[in-house]
């Protein structure tokens, strides 16, 4: 029978389903299994058996059996996860109407770093292992597990509301040191008290709005050296600001990392010779998509020029995020969504291995591609490592960004600027512009 025909029969016992005839429904379904070979039927055929089916262990087969033509369905996956308790059903959200998030100021728990001997504040040494009293300068190690950052499922994340929302409701926290009482914007993740220069870190475990982060690369040179690539960067661009300067400024900038993998089917033309005869061939096929950490930043505010930062970057190295490691480095959180950088990652990679494929695959001609059966498997969030330094220039401000793992420097340049300010920079900055 025709595909047309199976498709009849599995409206149907979609119909049925929603409807609450589930005896009725999977009559219909049975016929669609056993009357087609498409594999996008039989896959909502098999979800839709699990769907009218109430047996655990059948349910689980059903659907099994739906993702095994159909590796990337959503709502299969999603079931499955909630049979195998990774994902509770109360906390799935309608994709029609995604919950807003809490209203108002909430409480959230902080955490001070103060030296165990004096008392005296600690910070987060650029070495990756330890945390330095200011005072008496005793080195407490972190004790880090060595452990690559664990990354999430996207389906898992995509059915809740984590994988939608943006941190807008505020945050305050009480201070431990002097008692005073802060309230943080949402694109804060760290702090450092006003009034006795406590540091803290916001506890994201504490609210519901937010996706904590999963991996950080730590810091891995100080201030004064961040100021010698200024410097160097200065020279080589024959660049004088005018104006005062203001030291680097240290913090961490969030990036999304995705997995994708499947498919891309695509069609098209080819030419063949039999002899003499040329002949044109239709051609189906299929090309496999396999990106692994595809990096994607997760800031508006600098998401530019991060993004051509980012080759510059040594994600591999990343640690298992720890908030200690943001003793006195403020952080910024995420303002583009999970699923909005999700889009952007699918977008690159297709546009990415569609290029591969006309390269790769031959003369192609009238190429048609799809990404129906390309998918974002697991995903991270990451904080970077960046030191920020903004010069004045005919009354405008230009930013220059330093890696902070690699020491890269990626700098907005002026046109026609002049030489002859290594002396300015060395009294401004307190650096020696020669090594």
């Amino acid at each position: 029978m025709s595909d047309d025909f199976a498709y009849s029969l599995l409206r149907s016992g979609i119909l049925s389903a929603k409807e609450g005839q589930k005896s009725l429904a999977a009559r219909y379904l049975d016929r669609a299994i056993n009357t087609t070979n498409d594999y996008e039927i039989l896959a909502e055929a098999w979800y839709w058996m699990s769907v009218v089916t109430d047996d655990r262990v059948e349910k689980r087969k059903l659907l099994e059996n739906a993702l095994a033509y159909n590796l990337q369905h959503a709502r299969a996956r999603r079931d499955l996860a909630v049979l195998d308790g990774k994902l509770k059903p109360e906390e799935i959200v309608n994709p029609d109407a995604i919950p807003a998030p809490p209203a108002g100021p909430q409480v959230v728990e902080a955490q001070r770093f103060t030296c165990p001997k004096c008392g005296g504040r600690l910070t987060y040494a650029p070495d990756g292992s330890s945390l330095i009293c200011e005072s008496c300068s005793r080195s407490q190690a972190l004790g880090l597990s060595s452990a690559p950052p664990e990354e999430e499922d996207f389906f898992i994340a995509m059915a809740t509301a984590r994988g939608h929302g943006n941190p807008v409701a505020m945050h305050t926290f009480h201070c431990q040191g002097c008692g005073a009482e802060f309230m943080l914007a949402p694109e804060v993740l760290s702090a450092v008290c006003a009034y006795c220069q406590s540091p803290y870190v916001i506890r994201l475990d504490q609210t519901r709005d937010l996706i904590g982060p999963e991996g950080i690369i730590p810091h891995a040179f100080t201030q004064r050296q961040a100021a010698k690539l200024l410097v160097e960067f200065i020279e080589k661009n024959k660049i004088e600001p005018q104006g005062m300067l203001a030291p680097p400024r240290g913090l961490y900038l969030p990036i999304w990392t995705f997995d994708l993998g499947g498919e891309i089917a695509y069609s098209g033309e080819i030419v063949k010779y039999e002899g003499r005869v040329r002949k044109t061939v239709m051609i189906k096929d299929a090309w496999p998509v396999d990106a692994d950490d595809l990096p994607i930043p997760a800031s508006r505010k600098l998401s530019r020029r991060l993004a051509r930062l980012l080759p510059t970057y040594k994600l591999r190295a990343a640690k298992p995020y720890d908030p200690r490691f943001l003793a006195s480095w403020p952080a910024e959180v995420y303002d583009i969504p999970m699923a909005d950088a999700a889009l952007d990652a699918r977008s690159q990679v297709f546009a990415r291995q569609r290029r591969r494929l006309a390269e790769e695959a031959g003369p192609i001609s009238n190429l048609s591609t799809s990404s129906a059966r390309m998918s974002v498997e697991s995903f991270k969030l990451v904080l970077l490592p960046v030191w920020i330094i903004t010069y004045p220039y005919e009354g405008k401000d230009y930013k220059v960004l330093i890696n902070g793992q690699t020491g890269a420097v990626d700098g907005e340049t002026p046109k026609g600027a002049s030489t002859g300010l290594m002396d300015w920079l060395e009294d401004l900055l307190g650096v020696d512009p020669k090594p």
